[in-house]
């Protein structure tokens, strides 16, 4: 058997834990709105259209924010169509995914839905087809409390109180050549800076993003956030960067290290922050928003889905990347997501693209279930533990190499220590075939806590693992008829003082929650 040794010691200490980290993404896109969270003829439906079994699935998954309406279809979409009474909204073309928009849904009915998930809202703004004065007028229509032409229509269209929208995308993807209304970094860098000005005035509150590069791949990379940087410090509050990962060629090995590819590109934009005089201690730091993050078989898409989609039809919410995740990918999720974590101090939020059907935690059918897929457990795990401080363990552990990223740790970890000094350890194994013994070295964190006056000893309050399941194999997923991924509870795990012992199964994501002795336990914290 494999080994591997952790050592957490609170010196470490990254930063606090952000809550706008556990973000998702709905776009009107295949089946997300339509025959995803709104469906009016399902049984479970509620008097709103939206569905009581879905909803509840979102609010158990624990997101924080919800970025919305786009994606790829904002940078063509007229916000003005998705207000008013639904019987007068004009029904649309949608060129970025070749369908019919009905705009049933819209401003309105997704906010107060948001509500209820729970969810802050984060309003993108079309900077493709529209412009500076359309911003601030959704803005202004959304914000300002009344007295004026928009304010007032929103009070007219049922909304007397404001939205109180504080997170607002400045586009989507302009980089790309496949975005509505392209540009190069000159102009939307230009743009994004008016239009971030004149957001500014209208409501001062309000945090931007601006667009940065669709992925690590593009040409543009790193150029282009120089440029929109160069126009926009100190009128914008993040920058945003997307990174999708899939499983090529059979390469698993590759793919399980995604995560180190998350790092370096992480690590890049921040970077190019500091050189544009915009790191942290600065005058008007810009964060990092990982804005669109998941794993995405794109291959799929442009193979299977897409001539589907692109054959001259016009469907209404038609079937577009509905990925059926596996053990495999909930494993790399989960890595991703210590990913973001390990990197705290710069990632300000994150949003998991996107959140039911398309590439999604959560699937549905219409007039049928809805279910969790496995990439659902990593993500509701982290969003519900990881709490405090974030600590990045010191470890000594075997490498493993891989042709597309290199040598990369076979065990990787992230932990968080809260007040209480009570911790939480997420860990993944990459290796395919091999289990590995764990040991992780407390006594820093034991000692940090007694010197503060708070308890030395601590208690183990839960160990799970997502891995294999009895009778599947690394493919195994979740559908309709039977969820055979899920958490299970992670053996041989042992708590002696300040270390803890623990067996990794091979390919596995997990969880362990310790706190401190005497410690009260609620069950909120231990049925998570």
């Amino acid at each position: 058997m494999l080994s591997a040794r952790l050592s957490i010691d609170p010196g470490t200490s990254i930063g606090a834990v952000p809550r706008r980290l556990f973000g998702t993404f709905v776009e009107h896109m295949g089946r997300s709105v339509y025959e995803g969270i709104y469906e009016p003829a399902h049984p479970d439906a509620r008097p709103d259209g939206f569905r009581a079994d879905v909803l509840a699935l979102v609010q158990e998954l624990g997101a924080t924010t919800v970025r919305y309406p786009g994606g790829n279809f904002v940078s063509g979409y007229r916000w003005e169509d998705g207000v008013g009474p639904r019987e007068h909204r004009p029904v649309r073309l949608d060129a970025a995914w070749h369908s019919v928009e009905t705009n049933q849904v819209g401003l309105h009915e997704f906010a107060d839905w948001a509500r209820e998930a729970r969810l802050e809202l984060m309003y993108a703004v079309n900077l493709g087809t529209r412009g500076i004065a359309e911003a601030a007028d959704v803005l202004e229509y959304a914000n300002h409390p009344a007295g004026t032409a928009l304010a007032e229509r929103r009070r007219a269209n049922g909304a007397e109180e404001p939205f109180g929208i504080r997170l607002w995308c400045l586009g989507n993807e302009v980089d790309g050549p496949w975005q509505i209304g392209h540009k190069t970094a000159d102009e939307y860098g230009r743009i994004a800076a008016e239009t971030a000005r004149l957001m500014k005035f209208v409501d001062p509150a309000v945090e931007l993003v601006a667009a940065g590069s669709s992925n690590a791949e593009m040409p543009t990379f790193g150029e282009w956030e120089r440029t929109v940087l160069r126009h926009t410090v100190g009128l914008v509050d993040h920058i945003s960067l997307h990174a999708y990962y899939e499983e090529s060629d059979g390469d698993a090995v590759s793919f399980l290290a995604s995560g180190t590819a998350l790092d370096r590109y992480i690590e890049q934009v921040a970077a190019i922050i500091d050189e544009a005089g915009a790191g942290p201690g600065s005058g008007h730091p810009v964060g990092i928003s990982v804005d669109e993050w998941n794993v995405w078989y794109q291959r799929r898409w442009n193979e299977i889905d897409k001539p589907v989609v692109m054959n001259g039809d016009w469907p209404e919410h038609p079937r577009l990347i509905e990925d059926a995740y596996s053990v495999t990918d909930a494993v790399v999720v989960g890595s991703l997501l210590v990913s973001l974590l390990r990197h705290s101090d710069r990632v300000t939020m994150a949003n998991l693209a996107q959140l039911v059907n398309v590439i999604a935690p959560i699937r549905s059918e219409p007039g049928g279930p809805a279910w969790r897929q496995s990439t659902f457990f990593p993500f509701q795990r982290t969003a519900a533990l990881a709490h405090g401080r974030v600590v990045a363990p010191v470890v000594e552990v075997p490498s493993i190499r891989t042709a597309a990223h290199g040598e990369a740790p076979l065990v990787d970890a992230v932990a968080t220590v809260g007040d209480d000094g009570g911790i939480v350890l997420f860990v993944t194994n990459r290796s395919l075939d091999e289990d590995v013994a764990l040991e992780v070295a407390l006594g820093g964190v034991a000692e940090a806590g007694a010197s503060a006056g708070g308890a030395s000893a601590l208690q183990l309050v839960s160990a799970e693992t997502l891995c294999t399941p009895p009778g599947g194999d690394r493919h195994t997923v979740n559908d309709a008829g039977a969820q055979p991924v899920a958490m299970t509870d992670l053996r041989g795990v042992s708590l002696d003082g300040a270390l803890l012992t623990a067996t990794l199964p091979a390919l596995s994501w997990s969880v362990v929650v310790l706190a401190p002795s005497g410690a009260l336990i609620s069950e909120e914290k231990l049925d998570v």
